[in-house]
């Protein structure tokens, strides 16, 4: 079985003609499924209005379309962030008779600067990611253990607590025992649903719909993580050296409020204490975090200002 996730940015309107509507939050879910092989389209449909919106969406794909309707700071935003999270494969579909070359400046020495040009034909690029799905099988990671951060969570009559989310790192099963953070509580993974069709495992890339048995679901908040891994933490005051986005123009201050962002987590923090040595844009910071985020040692996390202006992505650095 292949399965892909696919963030589609820049536009409201394309995902909707290439695959079925699922769930609908701040993002939007479409489907594309054929025989084995399946397709998540994953829309940021709150930005730019939210920040938050495009970060879950970008943070969830292994994939991306950027679709170009206009070369504004929104684009200029959205190119940064794809970029910042290292989604190094993607197509881009212009429209309004924008051509490559405009986007040269912009892609330059970014992820997306190899980007495949996509013919705006919804049906093409249907078999197009099919295929694509088809030639992604999926592996078990470290085959041990694995983690799904929550998205969103209900009830469901006959079944009981349902999470939907995308599993971020590795593989479980069907009966595994599971630890559900920040609240540290034990349930036990009754069922697992991928595009509504039960299955035996979840494995890394894969959207999946858990069925969860020792919790409510008003238990439950978006960023909260299902996972068998041991290694899995929780941090609220971090000392590291922070990469800042080339186009970030100030120095970050001691006072600062930023937003951090991590899988389906989105924390607000305090720089407590910030220092470089002549480059701004490598500076060690002292961060305190409204609430704890939960990661895996190593983990890259996401600054964001929400009051930036033009460019709200600040950059990131190395949650240990």
């Amino acid at each position: 079985m292949g399965n892909l996730n696919v963030v589609v940015a820049g536009s409201n309107n394309f995902a909707s003609e290439v695959g079925k509507k699922g769930t609908v939050t701040d993002m939007t879910f479409f489907e594309l499924k054929k025989g084995n092989d399946s397709v998540t389209l994953i829309e940021p449909t709150k930005y730019p209005e939210k920040l938050s919106s495009l970060f879950y969406s970008v943070s969830m794909a292994e994939y991306a379309i950027l679709v170009v309707e206009k070369i504004d700071s929104f684009l200029g935003e959205t190119i940064v962030m794809i970029d910042s999270l290292g989604i190094d494969k993607g197509w881009m579909v212009l429209r309004n008779y924008i051509q490559p070359e405009q986007l040269k400046p912009l892609l330059a020495g970014t992820s997306l600067e190899n980007y495949e040009p996509l013919e705006d034909d919804p049906i093409k690029t249907r078999e197009m990611l099919i295929d694509l799905a088809c030639n992604t099988k999926k592996e078990a990671g470290n085959g041990t253990c694995g983690s799904c951060p929550i998205d969103s969570h209900f009830n469901v009559k006959g079944v009981g607590t349902v999470v939907l989310g995308s599993v971020i790192d590795g593989y479980f099963k069907v009966h595994d025992k599971m630890q559900i953070y920040p609240i540290k509580k034990e349930v036990i993974l009754k069922s697992i649903q991928k595009h509504d069709i039960d299955a035996a495992d979840g494995i890394k890339g894969d959207h999946v719909g858990l069925a969860l048995r020792g919790i409510e679901s008003d238990e439950l908040d978006r960023g909260y993580v299902a996972t068998t891994d041991p290694s899995i933490k929780m941090t609220r005051k971090v000392t590291a050296k922070a990469t800042l986005v080339k186009f970030w123009p100030n120095p970050i201050k001691d006072g600062m409020v930023i937003h951090i962002g991590h899988w389906m987590q989105m924390v607000p923090c305090r720089v407590t204490s910030s220092k470089d040595d002549g480059d701004f844009r490598s500076p060690m910071l002292e961060m305190e975090f409204d609430s704890d985020i939960i990661h895996k040692p190593g983990d890259k996390a996401m600054m964001m200002y929400l009051e930036g202006g033009k460019l709200r992505v600040v950059g990131s650095f190395i949650l240990e």
